[in-house]
């Protein structure tokens, strides 16, 4: 299989030495001839999934909690104004 490792590195936007091309035009073959062993296999009994083991989310009991005290929020803030943050205007 062959390919076109000049017009790759394009793509990614790398400048690759003649010595480069040929190395890596020989591993990227090595690992297409890979790919075509995966493709062979027959999977047609196997489930799809996302991952190879399970993952369970691992959730804590929602508590409500008290919060902080406005003061001790806004005793950092390097601007406030009538107890609130002051931040610069974003405007794309």
């Amino acid at each position: 299989m062959s390919f076109n490792i000049e017009h790759v590195a394009n793509l990614v936007r790398i400048k690759l030495t003649p010595d480069e091309i040929t190395i890596f035009q020989s591993q990227l073959g090595h690992v297409m001839e890979y790919v075509e062993k995966l493709n062979q296999v027959d999977v047609s009994g196997v489930e799809p999934m996302a991952h190879s083991s399970p993952i369970y989310n691992v959730f804590r009991e929602d508590i409500p909690r008290k919060g902080l005290e406005r003061e001790s929020a806004l005793s950092n803030a390097p601007r406030q104004v009538q107890g609130l943050f002051v931040v610069p205007k974003v405007v794309e």
